[in-house]
C-alpha cells in the first residue's frame, strides 16, 4: 500500500479586484456592512469573459506541474472540482486533458461545491493508494462573477463568491508515514435547498425560465444561518474524526487550512481547537469565497510563504452545499 504526497502546487486568480466600495456601486451596501458578516474586503472577478473556470484551472496546473518536476506525459489522471463547469456537459476535467495536451488520460469530474478539493483530493488519494496512478492532477476552479444577481436582492450571496483556481499534483510516496494519512467524507441531502442553484435543471428547463419574468431560480440561493450553525459543528465534527483516525489531537496541528467560506467559521473553528493566528491560514480577506479553488489556493499561499514546512501537520477541512463536508490530514 503506497500513500500519496502533494508534490506541486499552483493557482492563478484574474487580475481584476473588485472591493468593497465597488459593490455599493452596484447594490446597497457597504463595506462595513460585508466584513462585519464575512471577513472579506476584496474578491477576484474575470473580466470581459476574459478565462473560464477551464482555462484557469489550466494555468493553475501548468504552474503545480512545473514545481512537481514533472513532464505532461507524466500525469496519469485528472480529477477537476467545481460547481461552474464551463459547459452543462462535457466537464471540465476533458477540457484540461486538451488544454494542456496531456495523454489520452483519464479525467474525473467532482460535484461537491465547497466540499469539492477536499472530495477531489480523497479520491485522487484512493486511485494512488491501491497502485493504479502514480501522478494524478487535481484541480478546484470556479467562475462565479458571471452567475451572481448583482443586485441589493442578491447582496447576502453576491459579496461573497470570488473567481480563481488552484491545483496540486498528488503522487506516489512509498513512506507511509508521509504525505495524505486519511480523509473523511459526508453528506447531508435533506439541505440540498438550504443552498443551491435551483435551475436549470432538466425538471425546470431554460423555456420555463424565460417564460415567468419573476423565476430566478438560477441564482444562488443561500440560507446564511442556517449553513453558518451547520457549518461551525460539522466543521469541528470532521476534524476530531480525522484526528482520531491517527491517533493525534488539536494540539498536533502545525497548519489548518479550512475551505474560506467566511472568516467568522474560521474564526470560531480556530478558537474550539485552540490554535493560534500562526496556525490558520485565511485568505478571504482577498479572494473571497473560490468554493472548490479555495483550499488549493489558500494551501499554495500559504505554501509559498514557507508556512507549511516539511513534518508539519497540515489539516483540511471544508463545508458546503450539500450539505457535503470532509477533512484531510496530512503529513507533510
Amino acid at each position: 500500500m503506497y500513500n500519496s504526497k502533494i508534490t506541486g502546487l499552483g493557482f492563478f486568480v484574474p487580475d481584476n479586484i473588485v472591493t468593497n466600495d465597488d459593490l455599493a456601486k452596484m447594490m446597497d451596501t457597504n463595506d462595513a456592512w460585508i466584513q462585519e458578516r464575512t471577513g472579506i474586503k476584496e474578491r477576484r472577478w474575470i473580466k470581459d469573459k476574459e478565462d473560464t473556470t477551464a482555462t484557469m484551472g489550466a494555468k493553475a496546473a501548468k504552474i503545480a506541474i512545473e514545481r512537481a518536476g514533472l513532464d505532461k506525459k507524466d500525469i496519469d489522471f485528472i480529477v477537476f472540482a467545481t460547481l461552474s463547469p464551463d459547459y452543462f456537459f462535457p466537464g471540465c476535467g476533458v477540457q484540461i486533458q486538451d488544454m494542456l495536451d496531456l495523454p489520452h488520460i483519464g479525467a474525473l469530474d467532482v460535484r461537491n461545491q465547497c466540499s469539492g478539493f477536499v472530495y477531489a483530493i480523497s479520491v485522487a488519494d484512493q486511485f494512488i493508494k491501491t497502485g493504479m496512478y502514480k501522478n494524478i492532477l487535481v484541480i478546484g476552479s470556479e467562475y462565479h462573477s458571471n452567475g451572481l444577481d448583482k443586485t441589493t436582492r442578491g447582496r447576502g450571496v453576491s459579496v461573497i463568491f470570488g473567481d480563481g483556481a488552484g491545483a496540486v499534483i498528488l503522487s506516489r510516496e512509498e513512506d507511509n508515514t508521509k504525505g495524505i494519512l486519511s480523509t473523511h467524507l459526508h453528506s447531508q441531502g435533506e439541505y440540498a435547498e438550504k443552498l443551491t442553484v435551483i435551475s436549470p435543471s432538466i425538471k425546470h428547463w431554460v423555456p420555463e425560465i424565460c417564460a415567468n419574468p419573476d423565476d430566478i431560480s438560477y441564482y444562488p440561493y443561500m440560507d446564511g444561518q442556517f449553513v453558518f450553525k451547520n457549518a461551525i459543528v460539522r466543521f469541528s465534527e470532521v476534524i476530531n474524526e480525522g484526528l482520531k483516525a491517527n491517533n493525534l489531537t488539536a494540539k498536533d496541528i502545525d497548519m489548518f487550512i479550512p475551505h474560506q467560506a467566511n472568516l467568522r467559521i474560521s474564526q470560531f473553528v480556530q478558537k474550539k481547537f485552540g490554535l493560534s493566528d500562526d496556525q490558520v491560514y485565511n485568505n478571504i480577506m482577498y479572494y473571497g469565497n473560490t468554493t472548490a479553488a479555495s483550499i488549493a489556493i489558500a494551501l499554495t499561499e500559504a505554501w509559498e510563504k514557507g508556512l507549511v514546512k516539511d513534518n508539519d501537520l497540515v489539516v483540511l477541512a471544508a463545508f458546503g452545499s450539500g450539505f457535503t463536508w470532509g477533512s484531510v490530514i496530512i503529513r507533510w
